[in-house]
């Protein structure tokens, strides 16, 4: 199958895939453009585990301050350091706009951690007891307690107040922010860590 310079330039523009990479997707994908960018997202996901463990000691301190009318001075603001592998990346204004989306997120949706492995084992065991002497679980067979339990406490974490990881894009509910830091991630061929985050609002202690 013949693949065009111009198709393989098109794909690029779209995913910011590399020409090799961009090539070889269109190839397996038979000329399909949209199974070829599925293809580049499969491998570009699969090469951020690998990346997981890399040291991101680069990056930035991004702010966000959320101002719902123009009349009246902003009550809330949140802080977010968003790190990197290199200055490269982090000096890009795609970072650092990723960097500004992420502390709106923490600004709009009020998460208490980042990932689920920062969540305290007595907080966990707090929230398993309260469901599972809720009125829901009464008559519930053991056999579907557990699943059940579980199900509440992922729904609870990507909810308000939650974990910022499993907690939903403001910008597109479709996907979490670790899926959006995942797809970055993929695209700069680098691993992006969100290291720690504060939140400030008017009359609160945070």
């Amino acid at each position: 199958m013949s693949i065009s310079p111009q198709d393989v330039k098109k794909l690029r523009d779209q995913t910011g895939a590399g020409m090799m990479d961009a090539k070889r997707a269109l190839v397996e994908a038979k000329g399909d453009p949209e199974a070829a960018r599925d293809l580049l997202r499969k491998w570009g996901l699969a090469g951020v585990s690998k990346r997981a463990g890399r040291a991101a000691s680069d990056g930035m301190i991004a702010h966000y301050v959320h101002q719902l009318d123009p009349q009246f001075a902003p009550k809330k603001a949140a802080l977010v350091e968003l790190n990197c592998e290199t200055d490269f990346v982090a000096k890009t204004d795609e970072f650092k706009q990723l960097g500004r989306d992420i502390a709106m997120n923490v600004a709009a949706m009020e998460p208490n951690w980042v990932s689920r492995e920062d969540v305290p084992s007595e907080e966990l065991e707090r929230q398993r007891k309260i469901i599972v002497e809720s009125d829901d679980m009464k008559g519930k067979p053991d056999n579907v307690r557990h699943k059940i339990v579980e199900g509440k406490l992922n729904a609870l974490f990507e909810d308000r107040g939650g974990v910022l990881l499993e907690q939903a894009f403001v910008k597109d509910p479709n996907k979490n922010i670790g899926d959006v830091l995942n797809e970055y991630a993929a695209k700069v061929k680098e691993n992006i860590v969100v290291r720690r985050f504060v939140r400030y609002t008017v009359g609160e202690d945070e």
